[in-house]
């Protein structure tokens, strides 16, 4: 069961459709949410979007406000368990709206959706510190 290098976990979560945002409440409890991404050189962006929630005032962001330390996973599952693997980015994250441009660009060359019906922001921007992950073969 190999370990994954750096540069082979961020190649796979880099190319990965959807990765899963974890933050800390202020109670200590872990909440994950799923996102769509975009990986520009050590950096993870994360744009909110007008997808339909219930408010803007997304707890993710209020987590990270007080808790900037998150990880981001990607994984492939298959039946045929030979093929399993997973990629994790752990880093700082940022709510930033003067990053919204980037993040427009870099999402737009990744998802039609965002390309159609620009996101609107604030943006997630997570400082990768390391790379990690694990592969069947």
């Amino acid at each position: 069961m190999p370990t994954l290098g750096p540069d082979d976990a961020r190649a796979r979560f880099a190319a990965a459709r959807v990765a899963r945002l974890g933050t800390v409440t202020p109670a200590g409890a872990p909440h994950l949410v799923p996102v769509v991404f975009a990986v520009v050189d050590t950096r993870v962006l994360v744009a909110i979007d007008q997808k339909p929630k219930r408010t803007r005032d997304l707890a993710r962001l209020r987590h990270i406000e007080a808790t900037p330390a998150v990880s981001l996973l990607a994984d492939e599952y298959s039946d045929d368990w030979s093929t399993l693997w997973w990629a994790r980015a752990d880093g700082i994250a940022t709510v930033r709206r003067d990053v919204l441009d980037e993040a427009r660009s870099a999402l737009a060359a990744r998802y039609a959706q965002h390309a159609a019906d620009p996101p609107e922001g604030p943006v997630i921007e997570v400082v990768v510190s390391r790379w990690s992950g694990w592969s069947a073969s």
